[in-house]
């Protein structure tokens, strides 16, 4: 990096956009991934300089950055292309509650906000617990998340570890752990045969239909279409691995399962 800490941050992912507003340093944001919408004034505030698999590499040249935040393998040759341009890069790969956590400490630490960051990290463990306290006695359904419909593909690690602190067993928990989406492909008839009693979707940026669900061949008899359980949880909400998730994402999981929120979650204004 050229200073410490960085005034001048591109972030390419939606979770350290978020991160920074709610630890109040969002002033050091100078560009943003297309998909960022928290918080809404973001797209009025912050230049969009990426989609998630490609950048736009001369404009982010352009805003002279101290650091780029990028996210994940798919990342990796935005990566490659910005550091033989001279570009500081943190790349973050989380895939869990946990790495999400160590995601906001180790952001905090990077922008000189340890203190801010522990608060937020902290505030969200304590939810969660309060979360998986309150679900503890209550019939547990089964739940199958898809992800992505044309394979049907599986919830991530963090979906599936939400859906549990709600109060929900994923039926495909040894699938949660495989970071690639090809690695949690699993077939109709896999998912019939775990019968689950709530299906929750949500097709990465693309408007789930129920009814389609629904229809699939052998599908009427299952105990979650038969009884009209099927519900969207839009992609900005718990395919970002940060705090949409563990807030907004986490309370539609609850909504589905048929449970109240729980109060607490930090939201802006931001924390600091």
């Amino acid at each position: 990096m050229r200073r410490f800490p960085p005034e001048r941050i591109v972030c390419l992912t939606e979770e350290t956009v978020e991160t920074l507003y709610l630890l109040g340093e969002q002033d050091r944001i100078v560009g943003v991934s297309g998909y960022a919408v928290r918080p809404p004034q973001v797209r009025r505030e912050k230049p969009r300089v990426s989609a998630f698999t490609s950048a736009d590499l001369p404009k982010i040249l352009a805003l002279a950055p101290d650091l780029v935040l990028t996210f994940s393998d798919l990342q990796a040759g935005i990566v490659a292309d910005l550091v033989r341009a001279g570009i500081a890069v943190h790349a973050f790969n989380q895939r869990n509650v946990a790495g999400i956590m160590a995601m906001i400490r180790t952001l905090g630490a990077l922008v000189d906000a340890r203190e801010q960051a522990e608060a937020l990290a902290t505030s969200y463990e304590d939810r969660l617990a309060r979360v998986a306290d309150l679900a503890r006695g209550r019939p547990r359904p089964r739940v199958y998340f898809e992800e992505w419909d044309e394979p049907l593909i599986s919830g991530i690690g963090w979906v599936s570890e939400l859906v549990g602190i709600a109060g929900g067993d994923d039926i495909f928990p040894e699938l949660a752990r495989q970071a690639a989406a090809k690695d949690r492909i699993v077939t109709p008839e896999a998912v019939m045969a775990a019968a689950p009693e709530v299906i929750l979707a949500s097709w990465c940026g693309k408007k789930v239909v129920p009814s389609r669900i629904a229809s699939r061949a052998g599908w009427a008899d299952m105990p979650a279409v038969a009884r009209g359980c099927i519900h969207e949880i839009k992609s900005p909400l718990i395919l970002q691995p940060g705090p949409a998730a563990l807030t907004d994402g986490l309370d539609a999981i609850l909504s589905a399962l048929g449970h109240p929120p729980v109060p607490g979650s930090p939201t802006l204004p931001i924390l600091g």
